[in-house]
């Protein structure tokens, strides 16, 4: 059995910068505010002893929320920051795709474009000539090549950045959020691109993103930065579920507000029972919806209802709804069966309403709404059943 390759060896990297909290043009109040003791800068560590390797023939995923230190590590690895303490050892021809189209100069031509921005990568004009005709062929762009990029939708631009992107021939190939370019035709001939290259051993791609799908559908390999240190390097599911599930928890408490706004008549929230990712679809959601009332008539009102809906996140859409519920307690206590639903992130919204003062005749049980859940106030989960052969990515990717 063949050794394998480590190709990129991050060791101990830990990298700080130096935000200002002041700005003086004053070369005296410099010199006091350093006698002082005051600094003039607050120090941001971005990262925090970070180590991994990836291997050759790796589809090496990197994922953590915003501000997470995730892209510094990319750009550490692309040798454009330096650490400050620790190593990156790289083993063979990396090529960086930080940013879409940087370099690109809107006065020059397409083609001129694609010469730039390979020399800028550090490619021959002999080795630009060779790779020329696949990336015109990718970007499906053969009657524009000889305009000026400034003529260019943004869609074309896109087209023709990421072309130059994935043909230039590299060993080690790294990407920042950037799977999800063009319309829908480009998208899925992207997807096909990295389906051929994720069963090429001889190469590797290190990708950041935010896109859970992509990782579970390219990367054999996931690491999760979280606030600048490496949080799990283990089970690719784990891992991928751990994010969804900061990221929801991190949603709800941020946008949560208090159970009582004066300026409402009635306040309703739902109160969740269970975890926010469940992998068994013959598990239950459970949760609570409460209100409470504010204004006197409704606090008098005895035909007080509740409805909720179950909506799907990422294919769109009500895929439950309870209908009106009546209520005889300020709380209604719910055990949603999850064995109808398949693999998506839902949300559940819930409204407090009252039997109506003019009845409808051709909607006799209609009721009309009080108020909703909102300001965070409503409950979101995840459905995430390996076995379940309508997941959300494969449907994607079909």
């Amino acid at each position: 059995m063949n050794k394998t390759e480590t190709v990129v060896s991050v060791k101990n990297v830990s990298k700080s910068f130096r935000l200002p909290t002041e700005s003086s043009n004053s070369l005296r109040t410099v010199l006091v505010n350093r006698m002082k003791g005051i600094k003039g800068y607050k120090e941001q560590k971005v990262l925090k002893d970070i180590s991994f390797d990836v291997e050759k023939g790796d589809f090496f995923g990197i994922v953590g929320r915003n501000g997470s230190g995730k892209s510094t590590l990319l750009k550490i690895i692309s040798q454009i920051y330096i650490p400050e303490r620790g190593t990156v050892t790289i083993n063979g021809r990396l090529v960086s795709f930080i940013e879409l189209g940087v370099g690109f100069n809107p006065e020059l031509t397409g083609k001129e474009n694609v010469y730039l921005n390979g020399a800028m990568l550090g490619f021959s004009a002999k080795e630009i000539d060779t790779m020329y005709d696949d990336i015109v062929d990718f970007a499906e762009l053969h009657e524009f090549m000889n305009q000026k990029l400034k003529n260019y939708s943004s869609g074309m631009q896109v087209r023709l950045a990421f072309s130059v992107a994935i043909q230039a021939k590299s060993d080690i190939l790294v990407l920042d959020e950037i799977l999800a370019v063009g319309d829908e035709a480009f998208q899925r001939k992207s997807r096909e691109f990295f389906e051929k290259i994720k069963r090429d051993k001889n190469k590797t791609v290190i990708l950041v993103t935010h896109d859970m799908g992509a990782v579970q559908r390219y990367c054999n390999k996931v690491i999760y930065i979280k606030d600048g240190i490496l949080e799990k390097s283990e089970n690719l599911q784990d891992i991928t579920n751990k994010y969804s599930e900061d990221n929801l928890e991190t949603f709800e408490n941020q946008t949560a507000s208090s159970k009582k706004d004066k300026q409402d008549k009635a306040k309703i929230w739902i109160e969740k029972h269970s975890n926010y990712i469940l992998s068994n679809p013959n598990e239950t959601f459970d949760f609570d919806i409460c209100y409470d009332v504010f204004e006197e008539e409704l606090k008098s009102e005895d035909n007080l209802y509740i409805a909720y809906s179950l909506m799907d996140e990422k294919r769109g859409g009500i895929v439950y709804d309870s209908g009106s519920v009546k209520m005889t307690s300020n709380k209604l206590e719910v055990s949603l069966a999850l064995n109808n639903f398949h693999n998506s992130d839902f949300r559940i919204i819930a409204s407090l309403r009252k039997d109506p003062k003019i009845v409808n005749p051709n909607k006799p049980n209609e009721t009309d709404m009080i108020t909703y859940t909102k300001d965070g106030n409503d409950a979101r989960f995840m459905l995430r059943d390996q076995a379940d052969e309508h997941d959300y990515a494969l449907l994607k990717k079909l």
